[in-house]
Order: C-alpha cells, then structure tokens, then sequence
C-alpha cells in the first residue's frame, strides 16, 4: 500500500465518523433546543467529537489534495478552460474542496459560538443551527454518484 492509498482509506473511513458524530451531536443540540435542557458534559463532548472528526477529515483531506493525490495535483494544473468544462474535474477540483472547506469553517464557528454563550437553550440552538449547515454540505459533497461523480461507500 502507498501511503496516497493509506490516506485515501482513511479519508473515506474517518467521512463516516463526521456523519455520525455529525448526526448525534444536530439530534442532541435540538432536542436540548426545542426541550430547553440544560448543555451537559455529554453535549460538549458529543459538539467536540463532531468538529474533531470535521479537523481531521479536513487535514486528510488537504493532504490528499495538495500532497499525494494525483487527482488534486493535476487539477491544481488544469485549473480554468478544460478542468472547469468536465463535470467531474470541476467537481473533485472545485466543488469538492470548496464544500468541504465551508462545511468545516461552519461546523467550527458554531461550536466557537455556543462555547462562548451562557444560556444552555441559545447555546443548543446555536449548535443546532451552524452543525445542521455544515453537516448539510458534507451529505451534498460526498461523492455518492447521485449528482457528483461515484465513488464507493466503502473502501476495502
């Protein structure tokens, strides 16, 4: 195994990890929203495992990207007339990254935003606000062939 091909396997492996923590952490922060409960250690744990896996599926991702990827480093050269023109090099070149990037930064700035309230109501609508957006992005980006290009759910 090639440490791109490691990588990769980690990337697909960790996107799992965002959906799920991704899913606790939006179902918990409404709950505790609309229930008006207070913000538990377990919510703050469950808000820091979300945007955790958010950073590090983040960095594998910009080291596939800039670093071993063959995909990113021809995309990076091709970037404009032709790459922009294919749906799928646009998509892994442009779209992808983009995405993804505003889906961290979103999932980032609502848990800086609801650390820094005191009201538990308002810190979990805070939560549930920003984590939905970014978690939103993710599902639209991932590559599951309905109208980005497909690539496996699972990677052996």
């Amino acid at each position: 195994m090639t440490l791109y091909s490691v990588v990769l396997l980690l990337h697909n492996w960790t996107r799992w990890l965002v959906l799920i923590f991704g899913l606790i952490a939006i179902f918990r922060a409404f709950g505790g929203w609309q229930g008006r409960k207070p913000f538990t250690s377990a919510d703050n744990g469950m808000d820091a495992a979300f945007v955790g896996s958010m950073h590090l599926q983040l960095l594998l991702g910009l080291l596939l990207y800039f670093v071993l990827s063959p995909v990113g480093l021809s995309m990076m050269k091709a970037m404009g007339g032709a790459a922009m023109k294919d749906p799928q090099a646009r998509f892994w070149g442009v779209e992808h990254i983009t995405a993804m990037i505003l889906a961290w930064a979103f999932a980032q700035i609502g848990r800086s935003k609801s650390k820094k309230i005191n009201d538990a109501v308002l810190k979990h609508k805070t939560a549930f606000i920003w984590f939905t957006i970014s978690l939103v992005l993710v599902l639209i980006m991932i590559p599951w062939g309905i109208w980005n290009p497909a690539r496996p759910l699972i990677r052996p």
